[in-house]
């Protein structure tokens, strides 16, 4: 029975957590919270290295099992898994159906993962289940990660703080204008198509040379 009282005790003694605000300010600031989430960190590419967050993660991811462009390649769902494990704690589902886009030549202009095994076809058949499928990284992909050694870019520690991961490629590769983008987030979206990667590098040229060059002039370039 003392017990029982001193439990009481403890209960009534425990301070009221209750918030009191007006709804209207609730909801906009959790919607808020949601949409940074979203555009950030999920749904729209970095212009940097023309990447959204788990298309990163998969590179970087691949990078650490060594899956060289001239190396040998490791099944699909040990990617996966070790993408979802260290950097994206998501399905590992999704993961997989975003690698297995950047393998699709016919979805992507500049294949980022080279795949072995059934990554389907354009006719909407899905790929292989990833037990199934394997996949290592293409030689544009070791492009966008080349300049990791030498701290290029900031890094930033994982979702548990037990490992780091980059905030964004060095992209020595045009990424987001060879191979295009799309994606819907909340309150905006993104549609660039892929360009042509001669005019991008004449432009990028030119843009060496002229670093205040006009929007016009790099038309000439880039025509599309």
């Amino acid at each position: 029975m003392h017990g029982y009282t001193a439990c009481m005790a403890d209960i009534d003694d425990t301070p009221n957590m209750n918030i009191s605000e007006p709804l209207r300010r609730a909801l906009g600031d959790r919607y808020l919270t949601y949409a940074l989430s979203t555009i950030m960190h999920r749904a729209l590419p970095d212009a940097r290295d023309g990447l959204k967050p788990v298309h990163r993660r998969i590179l970087y991811a691949m990078r650490e099992l060594k899956l060289a462009s001239t190396g040998g390649f490791r099944k699909s769902a040990k990617i996966s898994g070790d993408v979802m494990g260290n950097y994206h704690p998501h399905g590992d589902a999704a993961i997989y159906d975003a690698m297995a886009r950047l393998a699709q030549d016919f979805n992507v202009r500049f294949p980022l993962v080279d795949g072995q095994g059934n990554f389907g076809n354009i006719d909407g058949d899905n790929p292989a289940a990833a037990r199934y499928t394997e996949a290592r990284m293409t030689a544009v992909a070791e492009a966008m990660l080349e300049g990791l050694n030498e701290n290029a870019v900031n890094f930033r520690e994982n979702y548990d703080g037990t490992l780091t991961e980059p905030v964004v490629l060095p992209a020595q590769f045009p990424n987001l204008l060879a191979n295009g983008s799309s994606g819907i987030a909340v309150g905006m979206a993104t549609n660039i198509p892929p360009h042509n990667i001669s005019e991008l590098c004449d432009a990028c040229l030119h843009m060496i040379k002229v670093p205040d060059v006009r929007d016009d002039t790099l038309l000439n370039y880039v025509p599309g």
